[in-house]
């Protein structure tokens, strides 16, 4: 097949602004100080978006070295009965020291830990937190179970040191979707996929905020290596219509900064759509996966980050599955 005979050297693995803390009436938040590599030190600050809630925004980047592969929007909720965690980040290091700056933050233990999907900077920080319930998904926990050597393995290769000692840690409890009560709190755990076939989004009632999970990207190229372009849509869709019902003020994208939260939706929607025609396009007119890297990214998208390596992936995981439904005909629709 032309996709196989190409020679490119893509990673295989996809995915998937520190600042002092400030809601966002207040504004912007300051640029963030960055990863420290000389000492291993992720700089970790929690930024209040809510009372009671904090995120810690990781790098709008790639993996690398210098970010010590924090690309991740993790974050905590502050109640009467404990502190909840939401997502542990990308290595054992990372979920030590976000569980040490979650106990300056809050001076409170920490009763549950939620991972929203399977790749890997959103649970292999999950090393930190075995003597916490950490819950998923089923589907996340057998994915992160099949899984997770290989997320070690291509992680160390892509940040060296800050991946010391990183052995993946699967969910161990499946959590069921729907509403309880947290402390106080109104939490509600939506089922949604399109990013991966098991995508959990947290929406605090209380603080109206929403935790989207891998399905909203902010300023960067969404990733696919798990994903259905067509249910991902729908799933974008839905969580519009649940910004707008529920008058959510604040949308954590799963990359990019929370500020741009809500206009996320929008961005990856346009991403997507662009990508689903592009392909199909490029599939019915025949062109081989080395021309279609080789075309030209709209100038909305080109200052993205991950921007083009997000979307050279994206055709070699996608590409494939286009060129057979061109050769099939109309008929089936790809992903």
């Amino acid at each position: 097949m032309r996709a196989a005979r190409t020679t490119l050297r893509i990673c295989c693995l996809t995915l998937c602004c520190l600042a002092t803390p400030f809601t966002l009436a207040q504004g912007l938040p300051a640029q963030q100080k960055g990863a420290d590599a000389s000492r291993l030190d992720y700089r970790l600050v929690p930024r209040q978006i809510a009372t009671d809630l904090w995120v810690i925004e990781g790098a709008v980047d790639d993996f690398s070295r210098s970010n010590g592969c924090n690309i991740i929007n993790t974050g905590f909720i502050a109640t009467a009965q404990g502190t909840l965690v939401v997502n542990t980040g990308p290595s054992r290091l990372y979920g030590e020291q976000q569980r040490a700056a979650i106990r300056r933050q809050t001076g409170q233990p920490v009763q549950q830990v939620i991972n929203l999907n399977l790749h890997p900077d959103y649970f292999l920080g999950n090393q930190a937190w075995q003597d916490v319930p950490v819950q998923a998904l089923a589907g996340t926990m057998a994915g992160q179970r099949a899984e997770g050597k290989a997320y070690e393995d291509n992680l160390f290769r892509l940040c060296g040191d800050w991946m010391k000692g990183t052995e993946h840690r699967p969910a161990t409890q499946a959590v069921t979707p729907g509403m309880r009560d947290f402390g106080g709190h109104r939490i509600e755990l939506l089922r949604l996929s399109g990013h991966t076939a098991d995508d959990l989004v947290l929406i605090d009632h209380e603080r109206s905020v929403l935790f989207a999970g891998g399905l909203v990207f902010a300023d960067r190229v969404p990733t696919t290596p798990h994903a259905n372009l067509a249910h991902w849509l729908e799933s974008l869709d839905q969580l519009e219509q649940l910004v707008r019902k529920l008058g959510i003020r604040t949308l954590v994208p799963s990359h990019g900064p929370v500020v741009r939260g809500l206009e996320g939706i929008a961005q990856t929607r346009d991403w997507l759509q662009w990508l689903q025609a592009t392909l199909r396009d490029s599939a019915e007119q025949g062109l081989d996966l080395g021309e279609v890297i080789r075309l030209p990214v709209p100038d909305r998208f080109a200052q993205w980050a991950a921007q083009p390596a997000e979307f050279v992936r994206s055709v070699h995981h996608l590409y494939p599955a286009y060129e057979r439904q061109a050769l099939r005909g109309p008929a089936v629709t790809a992903r």
